[in-house]
């Protein structure tokens, strides 16, 4: 019997390979996005305002849109909230979801993101059911709380990450049974899992850990984002 080893491959091989997988990848989200999340003449204007007006690009992905209009539209939402407007590009997508009569709360705390915001919901024709409320969510959430606002159908969590495990308090305030809480960027190259080196992986670690322990809840991380590095956490609400 002859001895025929496999040859293991060299690094200009391996890294050849691996260049063609992330090509392969980048390709098959761009397929996705126009087949299954094509973004219409609003959602391009919401993308050139926030541009042009200086905006941090940190929009979540088409891909991460349609899918937060889905779950709106699965559990037939009628409020929604979100924590983080920036350039509306993201509320867009989910006050598209509501009925006529339905209403998104979106909380900001910079004025020049809200200003740009306004601009993109009315030119969207959707700022009838959309309120920006302006301030710090630690502050706002305790407000919505006192004046009975809740509950929310739909939560929406995409702004700073080391408050994470507190606003994840609030939202569970703010749901009732059968709520859906996505949060954006949870996954951060498999920081959720690490063990904690600043404040911004300790509020994502803190996070998963209570939405994967809590019994009231059930959760499941989607890396759909930056490449497949990153992406949501859905968690639906079972009890309050």
């Amino acid at each position: 019997m002859s001895d025929v080893r496999e040859q293991k491959p060299t690094a200009e091989e391996e890294l050849l390979a691996l260049r063609q997988l992330v090509q392969i990848q980048r390709e098959l989200e761009e397929q996705i996005n126009r087949v299954f999340a094509p973004e219409d003449e609003a959602l391009h204007y919401a993308l050139q305002a926030s541009a042009e007006a200086g905006l941090p690009q940190i929009n979540i992905s088409p891909i991460e849109g349609k899918l937060l209009q889905f779950l709106a539209l699965a559990c037939r939402a009628r409020a929604i909230l979100e924590i983080g407007t920036l350039g509306g590009y993201s509320g867009l997508w989910l006050a598209r979801a509501l009925p006529p009569d339905g209403r998104l709360i979106t909380l900001e705390l910079n004025p020049r993101h809200a200003d740009v915001a306004r601009r993109v919901f009315e030119h969207a024709g959707v700022s009838d059911r959309v309120e920006i409320r302006l301030g710090r969510a630690l502050e706002l959430l305790p407000a919505l709380v006192n004046e009975g606002a809740g509950p929310f159908d739909l939560i929406f969590i995409d702004a700073d990450k080391a408050p994470y495990p507190r606003y994840l308090d609030w939202a569970l305030q703010l749901s009732h049974p059968g709520s859906i809480i996505v949060a954006d960027n949870c996954l951060r190259d498999g920081r959720f899992v690490r063990e904690p080196v600043d404040d911004v992986t300790a509020g994502i670690f803190e996070y998963c850990r209570r939405i994967t322990a809590d019994p009231r809840l059930f959760s499941l991380a989607l890396n759909i984002d930056s490449g497949y590095r990153d992406g949501f956490t859905v968690t639906l609400v079972r009890e309050v």
